[in-house]
């Protein structure tokens, strides 16, 4: 009776979750175990940019791209990862074909796919050289030969200890270029990882616990989900440890309110404290006028300003409408009072005299109503009383005449 395989870790389902936490973020899709063709074979890892009309990838996701595939330009990434295996000539001539199923299922330019081999064994030099591999720089090599110049070769242990080849560099079989990597990442060293969320985090401290804890010939059958696992029991026990001044350092006031409603961010401040550091109109923008004034007494508002500020914003008689006439009279002398409307009076009193004087006239000499026109107009009140007088005791119309001739020279 045959003995049946041996169940082993899938080290590509871990590298290709690595690769999900990193690089969806930042526009590019992520397929694992992804199908070439209707039916097998099957790709380890599918990169995709997102964006169809993104030629060139963006400095975020520079940062997170290993050698050789960030120099690509294609925006279909197939990625085989060896991690117990070596490379070897079928390998090579195994993963060309998948390049070639691949475009042409797809219906894909060249220009459009590359194809890479993340080797984690540094691969035997003189094969490579047989098949016509060439380093072109640490770690990364590629061949003109037709059977396999599609294929890039990724020699993980070599690649230089930067950190946009650590991520990949974690799964490099020399413990030393693994350890150093971890290091790089798990201390934020990342330009693209600065922040790194939760689940990136989470997953990073467990593979590492799993990839350095012992050794890989000893280790059981490990999944994603165990990695994750691990890493989320780190976490809490890391954070379990901390005070809460080293769980808020590195934090922005922004990211430590995140989450916080606002009752919650202003829970034990005082009315001061609330205020600090906003402008005064800042603050009274937030209310209406009378909502603001609602809250003062009358005499405290207008105690503030002068009272022709206050008076200024209303027309007189929206002001005066607010008092008996007494009430305004008894705050002024009758002169100040008079003062104020004696050239009225002196209009008034002077149109009285003249109607006087025309009603005169028009008795003692039977003239009409307009016989003397404007004549006797525009003279002052003293003016008109001395014509009156003189109509009542003139004799006859002609010296009245003469007597308003002077005073019109005059």
């Amino acid at each position: 009776m045959s003995k049946p395989k041996p169940i082993r870790t899938h080290w590509h389902q871990l590298l290709g979750k690595l690769f999900e936490l990193v690089l969806t973020s930042l526009g590019i899709k992520v397929h694992v175990d992804f199908n070439l063709m209707s039916k097998p074979p099957r790709a380890d890892i599918l990169l995709l940019r997102r964006d169809p009309h993104q030629r060139t990838w963006t400095i975020e996701q520079l940062a997170s791209l290993p050698d050789g595939i960030r120099d690509s330009s294609a925006s279909h990434i197939l990625a085989e990862l060896k991690y117990t295996e070596v490379v070897t000539g079928d390998v090579l001539e195994k993963v060309h074909g998948y390049d070639i199923f691949y475009r042409t299922t797809h219906e894909l330019k060249k220009s459009e796919v590359a194809t890479f081999i993340l080797s984690s064994h540094t691969t035997n030099k003189k094969l490579l050289a047989e098949y016509g591999y060439e380093e072109v720089m640490p770690g990364v090599y590629r061949s003109p030969y037709p059977m396999v110049n599609r294929v890039v070769v990724l020699m993980l242990n070599d690649l230089r200890d930067v950190p946009h080849n650590a991520f990949v560099k974690c799964f490099a079989s020399q413990a030393t270029e693994k350890r150093k990597a971890f290091r790089m990442v798990l201390e934020m060293g990342f330009s693209s990882l600065s922040r790194l969320s939760s689940s990136l985090w989470m997953f990073l401290a467990g593979l590492r616990r799993a990839m350095l804890g012992k050794g890989d010939e000893e280790m059981r059958v490990i999944t994603p989900e165990d990695v994750m696992a691990i890493g989320k029991q780190m976490q809490e026990m890391l954070l379990a440890s901390m005070s809460v001044e080293e769980r808020l350092r590195g934090l922005d006031s922004e990211e430590r309110l995140r989450g916080l409603d606002s009752e919650e961010r202003l829970r034990g401040l005082d009315s001061e404290e609330r205020l600090r550091g906003l402008d005064f109109e800042e603050v009274l923008s937030r209310y209406k006028p009378e909502e603001v004034l609602s809250r003062y007494k009358p005499e405290e508002v207008l105690s503030r300003y002068k009272p022709e500020e206050v008076l200024s914003r209303y027309k007189p008689e929206e002001v005066l409408s607010r008092y008996k006439p007494e009430e305004v009279l008894s705050r002024y002398k009758p002169e100040e009072v008079l003062s104020r409307y004696k050239p009225q009076l002196e209009q008034r009193e002077c149109q009285g005299a003249l109607k006087l004087l025309n009603r005169t006239l028009q008795i003692r000499f039977q003239i009409p109503p307009a016989y003397f026109g404007n004549r006797l107009e525009g003279f002052p009140l003293e003016t008109l009383e001395l014509l009156s007088e003189v109509a009542v005791t003139a004799n006859t119309l002609a010296e009245f005449e003469t007597k308003l001739n002077e005073l019109t020279k005059a």
